[in-house]
């Protein structure tokens, strides 16, 4: 199951009770919006014990349409790339460190 951002400020709310639910939602917006802007101009963010999220150009390409099999020009666009970290991919599948 996903978690959506309303999920997860449920969440937050409910760890935290001393902060005011604005003031939680205000703190994730910054932080994804952060997240947002650097990938955009193509910088790596990093957070440390969960892992890195990098933006990659995916060549312009030729592609078909599966329906009609026709050919479709395919322009350049970029991707994110998510590496986990090594301390997450631990605790996922149960290992020591």
């Amino acid at each position: 199951m996903a978690i959506v951002k309303s999920k997860l400020l449920k969440q937050l709310s409910q760890n935290y009770p001393n902060f005011l639910k604005k003031d939680l939602e205000k703190f994730t917006d910054i932080i994804l919006k952060e997240i947002k802007k650097t990938l955009r101009r193509g910088e790596r963010v990093e957070l440390r014990g969960f892992g890195v999220f990098s933006a990659k150009t995916q060549k312009a390409r030729i592609s078909r349409n599966p329906k009609t099999g026709e050919k479709v020009n395919t322009p350049e666009k970029k991707t994110i790339h998510f590496k986990m970290a090594k301390d997450l991919f631990n605790k996922l599948n149960n290992e020591r460190e």
